[in-house]
């Protein structure tokens, strides 16, 4: 695999939206970071996506691989919540790698929801020695929702992470056409119309539910989710996280009471976590995590 930074520009907001960033998110997200637009190259495919970084130079942060969720372009990071999402772990002491995926945010190629695209996310890992406050030897990695199932895909394919968060992610697609309409739409969308076993193998092939143990067991793991995500089954989280535990996995599980799919009544615990997590594995600073 292979990848470098085609375009780069930083972001284009009015005070009125920084002010907003300020507010919703932290101070430190806008004025202590940079958060740029970019597109690279990954494998030949010219990919959308995001970078974010410390403003002090005077040393290397450890770098953060930041993997949303949705499907094409349902759940595209806009440049508004880009500063705000991405500037907030610049601001912990990060730099960030985010990528919108192939096909979606002005990017070519098609996204697979769990294919080719997972090239795209492991990509950013050449991005590092471009960013030059970025660590290129000191790795974490986020993801929410389809965003979770994209992290656990990538600790089946490489160690390098140090830390791993998960936050609603997905880990059973209920591979039955019958059960899964999203799931069959999505298929279908991506790869036409297929056969039953071949629908089946791509389905399967992304749910990684049934292959617990390959994913990475030397990777931290932190999986978070809310008991009344309404979009994702909590049981997602559960039903992985005894599967791994079964591997003797690093493996954190911390469900939030009452909280729904994008957690917004359980934000300063969120960060909380998260922040502790990274901290903790990638800076080794252990603060009651």
């Amino acid at each position: 695999m292979s990848a470098e930074i085609l375009e780069k520009r930083k972001l284009d907001l009015s005070d009125a939206q920084k002010k907003m960033i300020k507010s919703g998110w932290s101070k430190s997200a806008v004025d202590d970071t940079i958060v740029e637009k970019i597109y690279y190259d990954s494998d030949g495919v010219k990919v959308s996506g995001y970078v974010a970084y410390p403003k002090d130079f005077s040393k290397k942060f450890p770098s953060v691989i930041w993997c949303r969720g949705g499907l094409g372009e349902l759940g595209v990071i806009d440049e508004f919540n880009a500063q705000g999402i991405f500037g907030t772990i610049a601001s912990w002491g990060y730099a960030v790698f985010a990528t919108q995926y192939r096909g979606n945010d002005g990017g070519e190629g098609t996204d697979e929801f769990g294919g080719k695209d997972v090239d795209d996310v492991l990509n950013l890992l050449s991005l590092a020695n471009e960013i030059p406050n970025a660590d290129e030897n000191n790795w974490g990695i986020e993801g929410w929702s389809r965003g979770g199932m994209m992290t656990y895909l990538a600790l089946m394919r490489t160690d390098i992470f140090k830390a791993a968060i998960t936050i609603g992610g997905v880990a059973d697609l209920r591979c039955d056409k019958k059960k899964s309409k999203f799931v069959s739409k999505l298929v279908e969308r991506t790869y036409g119309k297929i056969t039953e076993e071949h629908y089946r193998e791509l389905c399967e092939s992304r749910s990684v539910i049934n292959k617990a143990e390959q994913i990475n067991t030397k990777t931290p793991l932190l999986i978070i989710h809310g008991t009344s995500d309404d979009r994702v089954p909590v049981s997602d989280s559960l039903e992985l996280t005894q599967r791994l535990l079964k591997f003797k996995s690093n493996v954190s599980l911390v469900l939030l009471e009452n909280g729904t799919h994008f957690l917004r009544n359980h934000k300063k615990e969120l960060n909380w976590l998260r922040k502790n997590w990274f901290d903790k594995y990638l800076k080794g600073e252990n603060n009651g995590a």
